[in-house]
């Protein structure tokens, strides 16, 4: 039981970690705007740059992709925290029914794994060229947060064994 609340715990934290990034952003919608919008539109990497073609200077394209990462925070934030819902209810459930009820947190996590991995990591680290910017560059933010949902997903998808009574 205490690896089973352990997990529970691990997954509603992280989805209460994830709800607040999503609260921070939508309440505070201009702050990181003004980040992805620098990423996107690439006017800090290299001056010698030979990729500044691939920037996006459109306020609208920019935006919209700020919504997408504000909206891939929220589910991502909501799955974790359903799932937890779910695993707490089957905490004195048979391994079996307990190790299905993590499926919804499983996804939630993954959610966030696609989002900072591919999303920051892969797309704004490597093809916007983030990784050149001093004054812009989230990778170590998005790997801190990679690091955490996958360490988690580890730690999930381990299957639990049999409550003794």
């Amino acid at each position: 039981m205490p690896i089973r609340l352990s997990r529970i715990g691990l997954v509603a934290t992280i989805g209460l970690w994830l709800a607040l990034v999503a609260f921070g952003n939508i309440t505070d919608y201009g702050s990181n705007l003004v980040f992805v919008q620098h990423v996107l539109a690439m006017d800090s990497i290299f001056p010698d740059a030979s990729i500044r073609y691939r920037a996006i200077h459109a306020p609208l394209l920019q935006h919209a992709a700020y919504v997408l990462i504000i909206a891939a925070e929220t589910l991502a934030a909501v799955l974790c925290g359903l799932g937890a819902w779910r695993m707490w209810r089957a905490r004195h459930s048979s391994a079996t029914l307990f190790h299905r009820t993590k499926r919804l947190a499983v996804t939630g996590l993954s959610i966030g794994v696609l989002l900072w991995l591919g999303g920051f990591m892969a797309i704004g680290g490597e093809w916007f060229g983030m990784w050149m910017s001093s004054q812009w560059n989230g990778l170590a933010s998005a790997f801190r947060f990679v690091v955490v949902l996958l360490l988690a997903l580890v730690y999930l998808g381990q299957r639990d064994d049999e409550l003794g009574h």
